[in-house]
């Protein structure tokens, strides 16, 4: 199941306006805005829309919004992982296979407490998220 989707748009406010609108007849809302200062280099500013499973707190899919870096390519797509144990196997197959370390395993309690993930890119620039959410397991 793919958990969430980065979305790199030149102007997010316009952008927001456009996704919030199309995916409003799918019951997606736009749920508000996570602030990078607190987290590590490298992680932007987004803006949330999520499906109403996703709104409600259980294992639904969810679009961020980010604004575009000059130069920047590729898609972020967010993979949802049964554990830590299974973030840590599909980051050791990403590799083995020529990916590229974005972030090792590791628990991204900037996000949320029993948040755990791992990033790799492809030769492309295409990045994958896998991410086990702990609060999905009860």
């Amino acid at each position: 199941m793919i958990d969430h989707v980065y979305i790199s748009v030149s102007d997010v406010e316009k952008s927001k306006d456009f996704y919030v609108a199309a995916l409003k007849p799918l019951g997606w809302t736009a749920f508000g805005n996570f602030d990078a200062s607190a987290a590590p280099t490298g992680v932007p500013d987004l803006f949330g829309i999520g499906d109403a499973t996703y709104v409600g707190g259980g294992l639904g899919s969810s679009i961020w919004l980010r604004q575009r870096e000059p130069g920047e390519t590729g898609l972020y797509v967010g993979i949802v992982c049964d554990s830590n144990d299974a973030v840590d196997a599909a980051y050791a197959a990403a590799i083995s296979a020529g990916g590229i370390d974005e972030g090792k395993p590791a628990d991204r309690t900037h996000f949320a407490a029993g948040y755990y993930a791992a990033n790799v890119a492809d030769r492309d620039g295409n990045r994958l998220e896998f991410v086990h959410k702990a609060w999905h397991d009860k």
